[in-house]
C-alpha cells in the first residue's frame, strides 16, 4: 500500500487482514504499508525505485516480488506550489510514469488506486491548522479535486478503484464527520479505519484479485 498519512493511519493492516480473512480463511497475507505522512505524489517514484527512509528504512518497492499495489490519491497533500491547473497535469503526470514503470518491472502485479475518505469542507483541519470559514472550504475542496482527478485517471485508464471518497460522503455529499477524527478533522477516525480496511478486502475478494 503506498500512500500519506492516511494510509499510514491503518498500521500494520490488522483491519485489512481480519475481513480478508472471512473471504480467504486458509490465506496468510504479506501486507507491507508503505504510507508516509506528509508526501505527495510526486514522491511516489522514488519510494518504488530507491530505499527510502520514514521512522525506519524501506527496502525499494519494485525490489520486492508483490502481487498487487495499492496506490492510494494522496488527495490530503495537493501540490498547492502550484495553481490547480497546474497541480493537477502534474499528478496526472506521475501517475504516467509510476503506472509505466511498475507495469515495466513487475508486469505481472495488478495495480488498484485507492481514492480516500473525503475532507469535510466545514471542519477540515480544525483544530490543527488556524484557517477561517473560507479557506477552510478552498483547502477541502482543492484536495477534492485531487482525489476527483485520481478517480478519473483510474476511470480513463482503466485501472481497478477501490472508491472510498464516494463510500465516505454524507446526505449532503461532504465528508461523514463519523469517519473522520475528531482530533485534527484530516485524518480517519476508528471508523474511518474501519471504512478503508473493509472496502480494500471487500474489493479484493469480489474481483478476485488474490488466488
Amino acid at each position: 500500500m503506498v500512500g500519506d498519512s492516511m494510509t499510514e493511519k491503518l498500521g500494520n493492516s490488522d483491519e485489512i487482514r481480519a475481513y480478508l480473512k472471512k473471504d480467504y480463511p486458509n490465506k496468510t497475507f504479506e501486507i507491507l504499508n508503505y504510507g508516509f505522512g506528509s508526501t505527495n505524489i510526486l514522491s511516489v517514484q522514488e519510494r518504488l525505485q530507491k530505499e527510502t527512509f520514514y521512522g525506519r528504512s524501506f527496502r525499494p518497492i519494485l525490489d520486492i516480488a508483490f502481487d498487487l499495489i495499492l496506490i492510494e490519491s494522496f488527495g490530503h497533500n495537493p501540490l498547492s506550489q502550484f495553481p490547480l491547473d497546474t497541480g493537477l497535469k502534474k499528478q496526472t503526470e506521475a501517475l504516467d510514469k509510476i503506472v509505466a514503470t511498475i507495469k515495466k518491472v513487475n508486469p505481472k502485479a495488478k495495480i488498484v488506486f485507492v481514492a480516500t475518505i473525503s475532507p469535510n469542507k466545514r471542519r477540515y483541519g480544525e483544530g490543527q491548522v488556524d484557517l477561517n470559514f473560507e479557506q477552510r472550504i478552498r483547502w477541502a475542496e482543492e484536495r477534492i479535486a485531487y482525489i476527483k482527478n485520481h478517480i478519473e485517471y483510474a476511470k480513463t485508464h482503466q485501472i481497478p478503484l477501490i472508491n472510498i471518497y464516494e463510500k465516505s460522503l454524507n446526505s449532503d455529499g461532504d465528508g461523514n464527520l463519523d469517519y473522520i477524527s475528531k482530533d485534527d478533522f484530516i485524518h480517519p477516525s476508528p471508523n474511518g479505519v474501519y471504512l478503508i480496511s473493509e472496502e480494500i478486502a471487500k474489493f479484493i475478494a469480489k474481483q478476485e484479485l488474490v488466488h
